[in-house]
């Protein structure tokens, strides 16, 4: 009987030594596991904060090409009407045609000016929205890196 009763406690501490060190890795991979989901949490969180702030410098820098192209307008109409009416007062064609060429002329200098204005600022205007996703590859690739070490 003391054969049997030495099998059964080997038995019993085989068994329970399988139980503690199942237990042990359980216990290891949930905190793995939580600690990735933690690492994860945080990508997500830092790429939210990363498109909140590209959605604020683009809506800031459309704000600006808009506020440039109102002025533009508004300044291109009172050019117009004073064109228009230096015409209308001209006492002779010739007059006219040359009020009517000096204006054609300014006007188109000043369209080309205001262009390369506009693309400037959607230049930078684009160039700053993406600033806030610098470094987002990267810290994923840091993300998986950690979960996996």
């Amino acid at each position: 009987m003391s054969k049997a009763k030495t099998a059964g406690d080997k038995a019993t501490a085989t068994a329970e030594t399988a139980l503690e060190n199942g237990a042990a890795a359980l216990k290891t991979g949930l905190e793995k596991a939580l600690k990735g989901y933690d690492a994860f949490v945080t990508y997500g969180k830092d790429n939210a904060e990363a498109v909140t702030k590209s959605a604020t410098v683009a809506g800031k820098g459309i704000e600006t090409i808009n506020g440039e192209i109102y002025s533009y307008s508004k300044q291109s109409i009172e050019d117009s009407v004073a064109a228009t009416k230096a015409m209308l007062g001209s006492k002779s064609v010739h007059e006219a045609f040359e009020f009517q060429t000096d204006y054609v002329k300014s006007a188109f200098e000043a369209y080309v000016a205001e262009m390369s204005k506009i693309t400037e600022l959607a230049t930078a205007t684009t160039k700053d929205s993406f600033a806030p996703f610098k470094g987002r590859v990267q810290a994923w690739l840091d993300t998986v890196q950690t979960v996996r070490a």
